[in-house]
């Protein structure tokens, strides 16, 4: 039966370096955006079946987000690029985001009457 464990190790190690690799590639993307940003903070958030939000908010207010699909990976992601996390998306961190037209129009627009679309 060795041959069944070593099947299953094998897949482990597998889906491990399968995660890393996620995890790198987000790493970077958040590098990025902090860079472009002058700097960066973040929050992780469960969305379902569809994995964790990285939630990310720049020094000069503006915001993004990138999607894993485990926690584990968005936290290792978040770890690796250096990202502070905030255990809650708060009035005080969410005040640091810089909202535009595009913002007003399409979350708040319709109910105050502006375009749809």
């Amino acid at each position: 039966m060795p041959f069944m464990a070593e099947t299953a190790e094998t897949a482990d190690t597998a889906e491990h370096k399968k995660q890393a690799r996620r995890a790198a590639k987000l790493a970077r993307q958040i590098g990025a955006f902090a860079k472009q940003h002058g700097g960066a903070e973040g929050h992780l958030a469960h969305i379902g079946q569809a994995g964790t939000r990285i939630v990310l908010v720049g020094t000069d207010g503006g915001w993004g987000d990138l999607v894993a699909r485990t926690h584990t990976v968005a936290r290792l992601a978040a770890e690796q690029a250096g990202l502070t996390l905030h255990d809650e998306f708060d009035g005080e961190f969410a005040a640091r985001v810089r909202t535009g037209p595009y913002e007003w129009t399409r979350m708040a627009g319709i109910q105050l009457g502006g375009p749809s679309s």
